[in-house]
């Protein structure tokens, strides 16, 4: 069990490792990734050339004799919203680190990459219900409370439900965000929900898996366990068609994920703990 003088250095370790980040290599992505809610009127300025002329504003112009313009900027400000699954199934870790770890690590740096560009970010933890919801706040404080959580809150519930906790957020939360759906997504049923979220907000899923989600090993007899239903059951793990049906049943919830998400509109990225999800995540910002 970690102990408070571990969880505070964790979550420094977090905060020092995704700021550098944010600051550095996510700065400009992450502000050019996603726009603001429209214009705002900022000033009014000399008429340059090269100045679009149907910003001239003609009753100042005619007041001091000369062309001035309007001048307008994006009106930044966006809501950030992590919804997190924490179900018993993201604690699996077999090569370096767990799913729970990797979302944890990729959550923190876009809580903080948020609150760089002076966004709003919250959060939802879920596993077959909403276990903690966090409103979105600015600031580096709320980056830390989230990220304490992320490393700290255990779930009630061991099996996960996607579609109850997007229907959660979608009745909490009213005003558009960016949504980032973060799970290891080992269930179903939660297409038509995803439509819905996705017509209001900008909403990205992260599919987090482990290589043993992909792959058997071949060890011959083993048990193996569902860790979110606690059904067992014995594998020959050395039968080749054994080894096939279990990834071809990984692809397949892969597939659905991916049309899940494609006929929402909506983009899914997928990482394994294995991956660099900085890489992965930089060149996600830079195609959009």
């Amino acid at each position: 069990m970690l102990t408070i003088k571990d969880i505070i250095g964790k979550v420094r370790e977090l905060e020092i490792r995704s700021r550098r980040l944010s600051d550095t290599r996510f700065a400009g992505e992450y502000h050019s990734a996603f726009k603001g809610r429209g214009m705002r009127f900022r000033e009014v300025r000399e008429y340059a050339a090269g100045d679009d002329p149907r910003f001239i504003d003609w009753n100042v112009s005619a007041r001091f004799g000369h062309p001035y313009s309007k001048v307008f900027e994006e009106e930044r400000e966006l809501t950030v919203m992590l919804l997190v699954d924490i179900s018993a199934s993201s604690l699996l870790g077999t090569v370096q680190v767990s799913k729970r770890e990797k979302m944890t690590e990729i959550c923190a740096l876009l809580a903080f990459s948020a609150v760089s560009n002076q966004d709003k970010v919250g959060v939802l933890f879920f596993s077959d219900e909403a276990e903690l919801f966090i409103p979105p706040k600015k600031g580096r404080e709320q980056a830390l409370f989230i990220t304490r959580e992320l490393l700290t809150l255990e779930s009630a519930g061991k099996q996960t439900n996607v579609d109850q906790a997007i229907r959660f957020f979608s009745k909490t939360i009213r005003q558009k965000s960016i949504v980032f759906l973060v799970s290891d997504f080992l269930t179903d049923g939660y297409a038509d929900a995803l439509r819905v979220v996705a017509a209001r907000h900008d909403l990205i899923g992260v599919q987090v898996y482990d290589p043993l989600d992909r792959q058997l090993p071949v060890a011959g007899m083993v048990q193996m366990e569902d860790m979110e239903s606690g059904e067992t059951q014995w594998l020959d793990t050395s039968d080749p068609l054994v080894q096939f049906q279990y990834t071809k049943e990984f692809e397949s919830r892969q597939a659905f994920c991916r049309e899940a998400f494609r006929k929402a509109g909506a983009e899914l990225l997928s990482v394994c703990t294995v991956d660099d999800h900085v890489q992965l995540l930089e060149a996600f910002f830079l195609k959009r």
